[in-house]
C-alpha cells in the first residue's frame, strides 16, 4: 500500500473541553519528539485529528512506516493511527483509490473472506452521509473484484477498508493500528518515582506518564552492601521508560548510613517500615529541590508487609507531599502484563540485590502505629542530618542518553 500519511486519532483529550488545545499542542509535540529531528516529517492538527506527511509531500517508504509503527505507540494520548492516503475531498477520486487499495488487499486474500467499509464524515457539506459512502464503495469494489470473492460482514470482517472525509482532506487505509491511550506527557505536571529494581515500580512510572506526567527516577543502593549491578539494573530500567517521554532523571541515593543506624539502635522487626518513612523523606527533599509535585510508588495493597493499610497509613504520614500509587488495586499478574508490552520485564526479574534485602527482618511487622515509628526514629540521634547527607551526595544520571551529554 503507497500511503502519503499517518492518520492519528485520539480520545480522551476530546473531552477536555476549553483545555482541548493544550492538550492537542503537548500530543503534537511529542510525536514530533518520537519521530525525530531527522525525519523529513510535519506533524500537523485539525480539530480531533493528527496526521503525519512528508515534508516534500510525497509518499512514505517502508522503513519510514516502519519507524512509526515503532515510535507511535508510545505516544500517550494516541487511541490509534493509521498509514493512509490522503486525498481531495472528492468522491471520484476516492471510488477510484478505494478500487485501487481492494485490489491490492484482495492479491493476497483467501479464495472467499469477510469484508467491510468502515467510513467516518465530519464534512456535513459533502453530499453522501457515511452510510451512503460505504454502500457506493462496497458496490465499486464489488464490480471491480467480483461479488463472490468476499461476504460483506460489519461486526467480524476478516479485511476492513477504512475511509474518512473530513473538511480538509480525505483518506483511505487498512489498518488500524494501537496507541497507548491515555494522555500526553507534559500536560500533567512532572513526579518523582521511587524506581527499584522489581516488576512494578517501572509500571507505576510507566501508568503516571499515561496520564500526562513525565517522570523522574529516584533509586536507592546500600553500597558497599549492594552490588554496582543494582544502580545499572535500574539504569536501564529508566532508559526504557525514558523511551516514553523526554528524557527524565535518575537520582541514586545511598542508604547505608541510615540503614546501619536502624540495624544498630532500632527493634528489627520495625526495620522495613523505617526504611520506607526514611525513603519517603528523601524523596520529598528531592522533590522539592527539583519541582517535582508528586511521588510514585509501585505499591499495592497487602503485596508485602510494609504494604498493609497499617503501614502504608504510617509510611505516608512520613512527608506531606502527595503519594500516587497506580497499582494500588492491582494484583501481580496485571503488573506483570503491562511489564511485558512495556519491555520492562526481562530486566526486572534478574536476580540482583538491592536496598530492601539489606539487614532485612526475619519477620517484619505488618501494622507498626504511628507513635511507635516516631518512637524508634527518636533513637536515631543524628536522623535529619543523615538523610540531608544523602540527598546532598546523590549521584544523578539521564538514562538514555549519551554519558558526554549527562
Amino acid at each position: 500500500m503507497i500511503c502519503n500519511s499517518i492518520i492519528c486519532r485520539y480520545h480522551e483529550i476530546a473531552t477536555k473541553g476549553n483545555n482541548r488545545n493544550m492538550f492537542e499542542r503537548c500530543l503534537v509535540d511529542n510525536i514530533r519528539r518520537l519521530i525525530g529531528k531527522d525525519a523529513a516529517c510535519r506533524v500537523l492538527r485539525v480539530r480531533g485529528r493528527v496526521w503525519i506527511e512528508r515534508q516534500d509531500a510525497g509518499v512514505f517508504s517502508a522503513a519510514e512506516l516502519e519507524h512509526f509503527r515503532q515510535v507511535l505507540p508510545r505516544a500517550f494520548g494516541l487511541e490509534s493511527f493509521s498509514p493512509a492516503v490522503r486525498l481531495p475531498v472528492d468522491m471520484d477520486r476516492i471510488r477510484d483509490c478505494a478500487v485501487k487499495l481492494a485490489s491490492e488487499l484482495f492479491a493476497t486474500a483467501p479464495e472467499h473472506f469477510k469484508f467491510r467499509i468502515r467510513a467516518r464524515r465530519s464534512n456535513k457539506r459533502f453530499p453522501l452521509t457515511s452510510k451512503e459512502i460505504e454502500i457506493d464503495l462496497i458496490t465499486r469494489i464489488a464490480e471491480a473484484t467480483g461479488e463472490d470473492r468476499f461476504t460483506i460482514d460489519l461486526d467480524h470482517a476478516d479485511y476492513t477498508l477504512g475511509c474518512e472525509v473530513r473538511d480538509e482532506f480525505s483518506a483511505l487505509y487498512v489498518e488500524q493500528l494501537p496507541g497507548p491511550g491515555g494522555l500526553p506527557v507534559g500536560s500533567n505536571p512532572r513526579v518523582l518515582t521511587l524506581l527499584s529494581g522489581g516488576i512494578d515500580s517501572p509500571v507505576a512510572a510507566y501508568l503516571a506518564m499515561k496520564r500526562g506526567s513525565g517522570t523522574a527516577f529516584l533509586s536507592f543502593h546500600s553500597a558497599p552492601y549492594t552490588p554496582p549491578e543494582s544502580v545499572e539494573k535500574v539504569k536501564r530500567l529508566a532508559a526504557i521508560l525514558n523511551t516514553y517521554q523526554r528524557p527524565e532523571r535518575l537520582f541514586a541515593a545511598n542508604l547505608s548510613a541510615f540503614q546501619r543506624e536502624v540495624r544498630d539502635r532500632c527493634r528489627d522487626r520495625y526495620r522495613t517500615v523505617l526504611y520506607r518513612r526514611a525513603m519517603m523523606r528523601i524523596a520529598e527533599m528531592i522533590a522539592e529541590r527539583y519541582g517535582y509535585k508528586a511521588l510514585v510508588t509501585g505499591e499495592a495493597l497487602g503485596q508485602v508487609a510494609s504494604q498493609t493499610i497499617d503501614n502504608l497509613n504510617t509510611i505516608n504520614r512520613a512527608v506531606n507531599i502527595l503519594i500516587l500509587r497506580p497499582l494500588i488495586g492491582a494484583d501481580k499478574l496485571e503488573s506483570i502484563r503491562i511489564a511485558e508490552k512495556i519491555g520492562t520485564m526481562e530486566i526486572s526479574q534478574e536476580q540482583v540485590p538491592d536496598s530492601c534485602t539489606v539487614f532485612a527482618p526475619v519477620n517484619p511487622a505488618t501494622a507498626v502505629p504511628l507513635d511507635v515509628a516516631e518512637a524508634e526514629e527518636l533513637k536515631i540521634p543524628e536522623y535529619a542530618a543523615i538523610l540531608a547527607k544523602i540527598v546532598d551526595e546523590v549521584e544523578i544520571f539521564t538514562p538514555g542518553q549519551p554519558e558526554e551529554a549527562q
